[in-house]
Parts: C-alpha cells; structure tokens; sequence
C-alpha cells in the first residue's frame, strides 16, 4: 500500500474585477468528506497552535488570510509548508504530528476535518505518536 504523504493542493481560483473567490468540494478538490471545519484567528506573536496528531482524522489547512507555517512528522522525518496564498491548502493525512507557528499579523488558518470533534482521536504526546507511528505497528 502507498504511504499518504502531505501534499500541497492549488484550489479553483475565479479571477474577477470584484474580487476573487475559491471554492472547495470534498472528495473533489481534497480526498474527504468535510464533517466540520474550524478557524485559528488573533494567534499572538510567537505563540504555536497544533501540537498533537489524529489517529482518524484527516485535514486540509489554508491560510484564508496572512500567513504561517505548519510542521508535519510521519513518525520518522519532518517537513515545513509555508502557507499564505487563499487558493493553496494543505492536506495533512491521519497519523501525521502537526504544529503551526510563525503566524503573520491578522492571519487567519482555516481548518477542514474528515471527522467530527473525538477527543479520544488525538495523540498529544510526541514520543507516544512516534511509536504508534512506527511502520509495521499494528493499529486498534
């Protein structure tokens, strides 16, 4: 089976004189139903959101205005994206770590989920993730 990756996606982008408007449909522009979307606003300078991995849950991340940076591991490598156009999003796969930091001022980070709210779903321990990571763990 192919590893899930987090990928970058370039969303529909309609340019008009008025202003411009992207759209998204799930299981069309990203690989999911959306069951609840959330938004990260007024971050203080410095400060970090994120911290902890879904066991389930699935998400694509945009900066819907101002930028930020989110840091994924897989369990054995990381990477940054920096997000700050409205028409690219980020499609972050369960059992992936994120933290997102390095907030501009005004920005706001929109957030669409696969699943609805389940505490029981987050991993917020990095060392916990890592093992339940770890390939060819079996998975409950």
């Amino acid at each position: 089976m192919a590893e899930i990756k987090c990928e970058i996606f370039k969303l529909p982008k309609i340019t008009d004189y008025r202003g411009n408007i992207t759209f998204i449909e799930g299981q069309r522009h990203i690989p999911f139903m959306i069951k609840r979307v959330y938004y990260l606003y007024d971050v203080p300078g410095g400060e970090a959101r994120g911290g902890h991995a879904h066991r389930q849950l699935e998400q694509f991340i945009i900066s819907a205005s101002g930028s930020f940076d989110v840091i994924t591991h897989d369990g054995s490598e990381q990477t940054r994206f920096h997000l700050n156009r409205p028409y690219y999003g980020l499609y972050i796969p369960s059992m992936t770590w994120r933290e997102l930091e390095n907030f501009s001022s005004g920005s706001v980070c929109l957030v669409l989920a696969s699943e609805y709210f389940d505490q029981a779903d987050y991993i917020r321990d990095f060392d916990e993730f890592v093992e339940e990571a770890r390939p060819g763990r079996t998975r409950v």
